[in-house]
């Protein structure tokens, strides 16, 4: 980095090993919370995702308010994604009747609508470019449609395709080793393939998480959705205090302006 260079920090963690593990732990703990309110306390799909999307809403906002990259109020904002986009998916593909395909249709759509204004918007869709109070609502819409994608699509695969959740695993965890090695191996662009492993991280973790408290005539393993979470919760906690979390950051290059005589 020369002199008429500097660096802007984003107010989202880089992509790491870490970033990636915590991620997949967060979208797992997404389905068995989310669960666990709806099914387990009968609270019903509907109370549930207005439950939920109170505390996204909190959590959004104290994260955009916030002057810099805090670890521990990224992760909550993205598990408070992950818990309203699993009930409000549900409640769309279940109680609505509109089902699994015709749900994914409709997400794949927002999402993709989401990043196609954002792009227009703002120039850029890259994570290290999440700076100001408008990139970051434009980065939280876009997370909280793949998120509600993510629980419909891991659900229409593991029940409608009928591959269960085994087979589910396999199919999106054979989605992000191909994502990998194009990110090593081709000269695809990282944004794309960042949002590609994004979003397959949410269907993975869906299954992941169906697996974990389904009953076991079902291909689960029937646990507690409440101890299950709890453990996510623990294994999330020891990643994240455990290892150093920085904000993506990108090089500039200086304003002539603020150059010093």
């Amino acid at each position: 980095m020369n002199q008429n260079q500097r660096y802007i920090f984003s107010k989202v963690p880089e992509v790491t090993l870490v970033f990636w593990i915590v991620k997949i732990l967060a979208t797992t703990l997404g389905e068995t919370g989310g669960d666990a309110l709806s099914m387990s306390l009968n609270l019903g799909y509907l109370l549930s995702t207005g439950i939920f999307a109170l505390v996204f809403v909190a959590a959004v906002t104290i994260q955009v308010r916030a002057r810099k990259f805090h670890p521990v109020i990224y992760w909550i904002t993205i598990v408070a994604t992950t818990t309203v986009g699993t009930t409000l998916a549900d409640f769309t593909d279940r109680s609505l009747g509109i089902g699994y395909a015709g749900g994914t249709i409709i997400l794949v759509i927002l999402l993709a609508a989401s990043l196609w204004v954002w792009k227009r918007v703002l120039g850029s869709v890259a994570v290290d470019s999440v700076n100001s109070p408008q990139s970051e609502i434009f980065y939280w819409v876009t997370i909280m449609c793949s998120q509600t994608l993510g629980t419909a699509l891991g659900d229409w695969t593991a029940d409608t395709a009928g591959i269960g959740y085994g087979g589910g695993i396999m199919v999106f965890g054979g989605a992000l080793t191909f994502v990998l090695f194009a990110y090593w191996f081709t000269k695809i662009s990282h944004t794309f393939l960042f949002w590609a492993a994004f979003i397959l991280t949410r269907p993975l973790g869906a299954v992941v998480g169906d697996f974990l408290d389904k009953p076991r005539s079902e291909g689960g393993l029937e646990l507690s959705r409440f101890a299950a979470s709890a453990a996510l919760v623990a294994l999330m906690a020891g990643f994240i205090f455990a290892f150093s979390h920085k904000p993506a950051k990108h090089l500039v290059e200086s304003s002539p302006s603020n150059e010093q005589p």
